[in-house]
């Protein structure tokens, strides 16, 4: 098993598994690898640090950030946004391309209040928000839309 370490052209860093170098460079090419977060496909493979084990007295140092991607806070940005997104996801009915419908039902009374999510164009969004109903437009990353395998 190959664990690389890849990033997107939006700075966001993540781990790919591969059976091989050979399986990687065959499923990137293949137009396979993207971000967990944005879909992207625009993705490279960045430096690796192999971690070496020579004193069982030192206390491990985190690796050093490679350079454009933000650091150690980003990083716990990023995971904490994805945490958010997933306790949304769990606590939410989607409703698909019907929130418009079912936002304004649940406003006036029609349907039981409960935490709904789905699609809206930029035009139902903005009549929702003039008849004084709260939404808001949270992108989900790829990943998080489908089962995970």
């Amino acid at each position: 098993m190959k664990v690389l370490n890849l990033g997107c052209a939006q700075d966001h860093r993540f781990e790919g598994w591969f059976a091989s170098d050979d399986d990687f460079q065959s499923q990137f090419e293949r137009g396979l690898v993207e971000c967990p977060l944005c879909g992207s496909k625009d993705i490279a493979r960045l430096p690796t640090a192999p971690h070496l084990n020579v004193s069982k007295a030192r206390e491990p140092q985190a690796a050093p950030a490679a350079a454009g991607t933000g650091g150690p806070v980003a990083l716990t940005m990023q995971a904490a946004w994805l945490r958010a997104v997933r306790h949304v996801i769990e606590h939410s009915d989607d409703v698909g391309d019907r929130f418009a419908e079912e936002a304004r039902r649940i406003h006036y009374g029609e349907a039981d209040e409960r935490a709904i999510r789905g699609q809206a164009t930029p035009d139902e969004a903005r009549a929702l928000e003039e008849e004084g109903i709260e939404v808001m437009q949270l992108p989900v990353p790829p990943a998080l839309k489908g089962t995970v395998q």
